[in-house]
């Protein structure tokens, strides 16, 4: 990697754009850094691996770690829709904050769809121009070709391209570059780490820079998805976004470093570090699920003949912790007055907590489930 050499500019008309090299080829490991970091990163991803084997119905909260992913990622990118406000309905969401709302609805979307898309569909240029085409469905954006690699200059920073921070290649070079990223994910005759392979394959996706909008939000989904296609993960349960926003001035200074000082392994060594504290956050998270688990069913177990409808409206929450009255009837099949009567007793319980104050559509928070993630 000391040899390792990201591209050169192109001058055109008016401003000089960046050819990346192309990636699919023989990578050689020699820093003792980068190794060490690899070994710990691989250990706590093995660590996260085997909470999916073990907790029961983990498939329930991976939907709010989606979801934190969601906000985290378009929060990157401007947006200011926190968890509370991405759980609710539009209708309950104030008008000036919609579109943001819709943006992290779109995020949630695409990455659910592209998980499930990954038993059909490869890793590919394919499965990320369809993941694409959802995340900019109706929002900012809409108007950029969405699901199509850009035919036309775009740059980054700056009002225009005469003052950008960077930009990319000449858009007739983008399906040369994206076939190649593809070729070096899949290319098995490469005896290069998984992680390392991923984190230069989210480095060049930045660089190639293929849609017109939404690059920076589909090349950080690309981790995820590329972890679970590689059987690193058995479940989607690491996302970066939140690292990566919390550190948003480092990730951006070391992604320009590649390119202006071709040091990809200090981009390695941010990248791993990030898998190493992700990966220990989400084992923290997944423990005081557990453990909030045991004190919730401890509590219902007070309630009687109501345990068991408690226990499905619970069960409910660990997927989107916010409910009503309407809801609870729904899941239980039981009637008004008993959902209320059974909201009452969740409310003394310390479960649930009413958080809209008035008497009609009231909204009930499952406050502790949350706390966790934020």
């Amino acid at each position: 990697m000391k040899k390792f050499n990201s591209g050169y500019q192109v001058s055109q008309e008016t401003h000089k754009s960046f050819q990346p090299d192309k990636i699919n080829r023989k990578w050689t490991l020699t820093s003792i850094e980068i190794i060490n970091l690899l070994s710990k990163a691989d250990r706590q991803l093995g660590r996260l691996d085997m909470y999916s084997e073990y907790i029961p119905n983990i498939d329930l909260f991976i939907s709010m770690h989606v979801l934190k992913e969601a906000t985290q990622s378009s929060k990157i990118e401007g947006t200011k829709t926190n968890i509370e406000e991405a759980l609710q309905d539009k209708s309950d969401v104030s008008e000036e904050k919609r579109n943001d709302w819709e943006e992290v609805q779109n995020y949630i979307e695409a990455l659910d769809t592209a998980i499930k898309e990954l038993d059909k569909l490869p890793f590919s240029s394919r499965l990320i121009k369809k993941t694409h085409k959802i995340l900019l469905q109706g929002v900012r954006g809409k108007h950029k070709v969405p699901g199509e690699f850009r035919t036309s200059q775009n740059w980054i920073g700056g009002a225009s391209i005469l003052d950008a921070v960077f930009i990319p290649s000449v858009d007739k070079e983008v399906n040369d570059l994206m076939s190649d990223l593809e070729k070096f994910a899949h290319n098995d005759a490469i005896q290069f780490p998984e992680l390392l392979k991923i984190a230069l394959i989210h480095y060049q996706f930045e660089t190639i820079h293929p849609f017109l909008d939404g690059n920076g939000r589909v090349g950080r989904l690309m981790i995820t998805l590329y972890l679970v296609e590689k059987g690193i993960l058995k479940k989607p349960i690491l996302y970066l976004s939140d690292f990566f926003e919390r550190n948003k001035n480092l990730y951006y200074l070391n992604l320009t470093k590649v390119r202006e000082q071709n040091d990809i392994e200090q981009w390695f060594k941010f990248f791993l570090v990030g898998v190493i504290e992700t990966a220990k956050s989400s084992i923290d998270t997944f423990d005081k699920i557990l453990k909030l688990q045991k004190e919730v069913d401890e509590k219902l177990q007070k309630l009687g003949s109501r345990t068991k409808n408690a226990r499905t409206v619970i069960g409910y929450l660990y997927q989107k912790p916010i409910i009503n009255a309407n809801k609870v009837k729904e899941i239980t099949h039981i009637s008004m007055p008993s959902a209320y009567k059974l909201i009452t007793e969740l409310e003394k319980l310390e479960i649930l907590e009413e958080i809209t104050g008035g008497q009609r559509s009231k909204q009930y928070w499952f406050n502790t489930y949350i706390n966790i993630f934020k």
